[in-house]
């Protein structure tokens, strides 16, 4: 039997990058006859991937190849995006940054059939954003499968959407600033809508992207979803039971476990833990809200006035909102000086139990005894990583799909406490309204909540769930097995 070639896609973006390059190093570690090469679409600002691509060179095999696609000098889809504009959309900016770049995708992937003798290309695997990129699979004649970074039960949410808008001729923008409830067969609970990701409203193009998106993902051969059996049975049986879907391959949790540290990031590391290790078990709260996660200073005061209020040991990775001067593509940074917008005397009165930082080593810390409650934006990585690490959730989400995330954690799986589950922000406050302010008695009564004394049930089920995500990676468990069928269909494809 020959060797397969597979092309892999992630969107731009570190965050997608990361779980689409654990996974293929998963399907490279199960077979030897696999090679995959890895295309990176790199956004007009650098948001960690040309230092997380690096440190992963101790690390390189033949077998996993990271091509950098690069658009001609002065193409209008490699500019950051003006704020002033009226002209472009972020999301425009995104759909036109995605067609712009089958042209390079089309010239490597050409390439690779025309250099490479000894594998046969197998097929694509696209990040569930990349789903223009079927049209390039489809001209050299190969199935596509798409990767989906996010949880089973939020797919099902996307494709029904989908349905109502084909099927049923309903308008999804009408469920703007309703009360309704939707029932979708992905989720035991009626969902209300004022959960949704605020993208599926928006009449000025974000619903049209939504429908696109899902109405192609019917199209790939199937869609590999970063989730497993256990923690979303409920989604996942939907979808083994549904004829009118492409299969699911359920094969995660797909995770970083090594936080990708290079030696910048390991010195930034040593203080954190160090701290942790003089905590007493279970007893830190971390707070910590992604790479695009910050809040304005009058929000930031309340959080702290909800911390010293608890009288709780916490960890918090407080950043910098990025300049509205500037353009939107910009990225939160570390404060030079946290003090500036933290009430006066707050660090000093709180030295002895706890400890402000910048950027934080998420999954180090979450995996740390001490780590006993983990007040989170609800991004799906970092939701997998607290079920992986056993450390219950307080939901705060921002964006996205985060929401509907908080959701499920809160009432489909009750394996999280809600801080507010319909808190949207935005991804650096450009939302229609100014986000509202949480107010430290909210923020304070969901911090003690999560870190009630003794076993909670909440921190039971989410102990129970810590165990069942590591025997579904294992040998003969449910990922394990369902990963094993995906490449046995890739290999007999090319047979």
């Amino acid at each position: 039997m020959k060797n397969a070639e597979l092309v892999v896609i992630p969107s731009p973006g570190v965050g997608h990058l990361i779980s689409t390059v654990e996974i293929s190093k998963l399907l490279l570690n199960r077979d030897h006859r696999l090679s995959i090469t890895v295309l990176i679409m790199k956004l007009p600002i650098d948001s960690g991937v040309d230092g997380y691509i690096n440190s992963l060179s101790a690390t390189a095999t033949p077998r996993l190849r990271f091509v950098d696609l690069h658009l001609p000098q002065g193409d209008s889809a490699s500019q950051p995006q003006d704020p002033s504009s009226k002209s472009k959309s972020p999301l425009s900016f995104f759909a036109n940054f995605m067609d712009r770049h089958k042209a390079p995708v089309r010239n490597v992937v050409a390439e690779l059939t025309r250099s490479d003798s000894s594998s046969r290309l197998a097929g694509f695997i696209i990040d569930m954003f990349c789903t223009a990129m079927i049209d390039v699979a489809n001209e050299f004649g190969v199935p596509t499968y798409a990767f989906f970074t996010s949880g089973a039960a939020f797919l099902g949410l996307k494709l029904h959407l989908q349905s109502l808008s084909d099927d049923h001729h309903q308008d999804i923008t009408e469920l703007k600033n309703t009360e309704t409830e939707l029932r979708i067969p992905s989720f035991t609970n009626p969902v209300p809508v004022r959960v949704l990701p605020s993208v599926v409203a928006d009449k000025a193009g974000g619903s049209t992207m939504v429908i696109t998106h899902a109405r192609r993902l019917r199209e790939t051969k199937g869609i590999m979803v970063n989730t497993f059996m256990e923690l979303e049975s409920y989604a996942v049986e939907y979808f083994l039971n549904s004829d009118k879907t492409p299969p699911i391959f359920p094969v995660g949790p797909i995770l970083n476990l090594s936080d990708g540290g290079d030696d910048i990031r390991t010195k930034q590391s040593r203080p954190i833990m160090e701290w942790l290790d003089h905590q007493p078990p279970s007893s830190v709260v971390f707070l910590c809200f992604g790479s695009m996660g910050c809040f304005e200073e009058d929000q930031v005061k309340e959080i702290a006035q909800a911390l010293e209020n608890s009288g709780h040991r916490f960890l918090w990775s407080l950043r910098r909102p990025p300049s509205k001067e500037k353009n939107k593509m910009q990225l939160p940074s570390d404060y030079e000086n946290p003090s500036e917008v933290l009430p006066e005397g707050f660090l000093e009165r709180t030295t002895e139990v706890g400890k402000v930082i910048g950027w934080a080593p998420q999954v180090a810390v979450l995996s740390h005894p001490a780590t006993g409650g983990f007040v989170s934006h609800c991004g799906w990585n970092s939701t997998l990583e607290s079920v992986w690490c056993g450390v219950p959730m307080a939901t705060w989400p921002l964006y996205a799909e985060q929401q509907m995330n908080a959701f499920e954690m809160v009432t489909e799986l009750e394996i999280a406490v809600e801080i507010k589950m319909d808190y949207f922000k935005g991804f650096h406050g450009d939302e229609d309204k100014k986000p509202e302010i949480l107010s430290a008695d909210l923020i304070e009564g969901g911090i003690r909540r999560l870190m009630m004394g003794g076993e909670s049930e909440i921190r039971k089920k989410v102990k129970e769930m810590r165990e069942k995500s590591r025997v579904a990676m294992a040998e003969g468990g449910s990922s394990y097995n369902t990963i094993g069928r995906l490449i046995e269909e890739v290999m007999n494809s090319i047979a």
